[in-house]
């Protein structure tokens, strides 16, 4: 029996509508979760909101609104967004919830009561922006002499009496744990920062703040509120249950278990330093793996507001179609570097792959037996030729297996349309429609081949495409519960000929897209 699996994007921060590269993280974390429940995991996949901080605070009081009414608006969009695109997240948690507020301050209380807390005077360079502290020598000067984060984003000098957490006590704790693990942190471009963040030195970090109030309230220390990062973090707890639910911990965040963070590279410091120190503190497991990809640019240019080229992905997914627009970012973008989107590159990729390829392979494999044998179901007598497409299907299904196992989703991609372009050159040899005349048995061969190979095939890219894929195996009668990557090699073509289906004339998956003028 494998081990139950635990996935999580990193929270959003609402104080803005969700954008392309929100959709990108979680659009990838989804087709895990899908592939690891395929595999027969037992999945626990959590994204959701990251509601506090002086940023959402600063936002409402802008807008003359309440943080609480802020987070209620912006959240929804996150929502619908997911809704939208054919998330299958578990359970979609905000960091105003009350349970949550419970188990960050459970988590204080454990750390406080390893010794690891102290209340002291925080004097230091703080982003608004991005929520974070930053030393000395990482600040560096822009122009006209203004001091900004090693992101770019300004920093101001903040004086305030802060609870502190000794996060210098972990860096040899924290070294370990990386040369132990060097999966720990991927891929190894992270893992590389990291170690030299590490090694540079930890000062203890102030994880309180007194000049607002919009957060959670910390223990027993009136005034206070959790710096943002202590309780953003602790989601990933949350959503397992913790402190209450021991059996739910047991389950999703165990000792030795397989637990994963997909975030944005610009987050891994907090993923990788904070949060392992954090949980050391507080005796509590550790993840997995954090993994972090790389950002979208909008035509090789980093988006912003202020370019104007910040993408809508439900814009996107209106325009382009929801599995396309899936199906682009996970083949396009090599996960963990960085990649650009187009209109042009995805009308491109979705035409040649999914329209031409693969859409095209079904449609006409499908419509010659509806038409010529009435939707009944060919008959097969294989040759040689026939077996060997079969088990290229069945090589690149454990081709397409590793590389997910290894959140490689453009490698895994790569295999299937390896597999796509066998079957349409076997099509092309074979050519159905002329043995139609001359050889009808071995017509229906060939047919009952296809037909074994397109639902392996559909089989195979569900994660990816779940609603497309899902489309053609109901049409082409594939039992629901069957649809597991076991059905692949398997004689299920036998049972479902044997069972009289009939096939109809089946519908187009993938229309072709067309650029407008605006985007040409």
């Amino acid at each position: 029996m494998s081990k139950p699996f635990t996935i999580t994007t990193a929270i959003s921060y609402p104080n803005g509508r969700p954008h392309i590269g929100h959709a990108y993280e979680v659009i990838a974390t989804d087709a895990i979760a899908r592939f690891q429940r395929m595999m027969g995991r037992d999945v626990f996949f959590q994204t959701g909101t990251d509601e506090h901080g002086l940023k959402m605070a600063q936002t409402a009081r802008a807008r003359g609104m309440e943080p609480r009414e802020l987070a209620d608006e912006m959240s929804s969009y996150f929502k619908a967004m997911n809704e939208g695109l054919n998330i299958s997240h578990d359970r979609f948690i905000r960091t105003s919830e009350d349970d949550h507020h419970r188990a960050s301050q459970a988590i204080w209380r454990a750390m406080e009561a390893n010794g690891d807390l102290y209340l002291g005077r925080y004097e230091g360079w703080y982003s608004v922006r991005d929520e974070a502290f930053y030393d000395e020598k990482e600040i560096v000067e822009g122009e006209g002499g203004a001091k900004l984060s090693p992101q770019g984003t300004p920093v101001e000098w903040t004086v305030e009496e802060s609870w502190f957490f000794r996060l210098s006590a972990y860096q040899d704790k924290l070294r370990a744990l990386y040369e132990s693990q060097p999966d720990f942190i991927q891929p190894d471009s992270r893992r590389n920062e990291i170690m030299r963040f590490v090694e540079g030195g930890l000062s203890d970090l102030s994880i309180s703040r007194t000049s607002f109030d919009w957060g959670v309230r910390v223990p027993d220390a009136e005034g206070h509120v959790m710096y943002v990062w202590v309780d953003a973090l602790t989601n990933y707890l949350t959503g397992c249950g913790y402190p209450d639910d021991a059996q739910r911990m047991a389950r999703y965040w165990a000792e030795g278990g397989d637990i994963t963070h997909v975030i944005g590279k610009d987050i891994v410091r907090f993923h990788a330093v904070y949060w392992p120190a954090f949980l050391m503190s507080a005796k509590l497991p550790l993840p997995r793996r954090i993994f972090g990809h790389g950002f979208l640019l909008n035509r090789g240019e980093k988006m912003s507001k202020s370019l104007g080229n910040v993408a809508d992905p439900m814009e996107l997914a209106d325009r382009f179609g929801v599995d396309q627009l899936r199906y682009f970012l996970l083949s396009e973008v090599t996960f963990g570097n960085d990649g650009s989107y187009s209109a042009e590159a995805i009308v491109a990729r979705s035409n040649s792959d999914l329209a031409n390829s693969f859409g095209n392979l079904a449609q006409r494999t499908l419509s010659f037996i509806a038409k010529n044998l009435d939707g009944r179901l060919p008959e097969p007598t294989p040759q040689d030729v026939d077996s060997d497409l079969l088990r290229n299907i069945a090589d690149a299904c454990r081709a397409f297996q590793d590389a997910m196992q290894n959140l490689s989703p453009s490698v895994a991609i790569e295999a299937w349309m390896r597999a796509v372009f066998a079957c349409n050159a076997y099509i092309d040899a074979q050519t159905p429609w002329a043995l139609r005349k001359t050889d009808p048995a071995r017509m229906e061969a060939v047919l009952a081949t296809l037909y074994e190979a397109i639902a392996s095939l559909a089989v195979m890219i569900q994660p990816v495409i779940p609603a497309s894929a899902t489309a053609l195996l109901d049409q082409m009668g594939i039992d629901r519960d069957a649809r597991s990557y076991d059905l692949i090699g398997s004689d299920f073509y036998a049972s479902l000929r044997a069972s009289g289906f009939i096939l109809s004339p089946p519908k187009p998956l993938f229309p072709r897209l067309d650029l407008t003028e605006a985007e040409a």
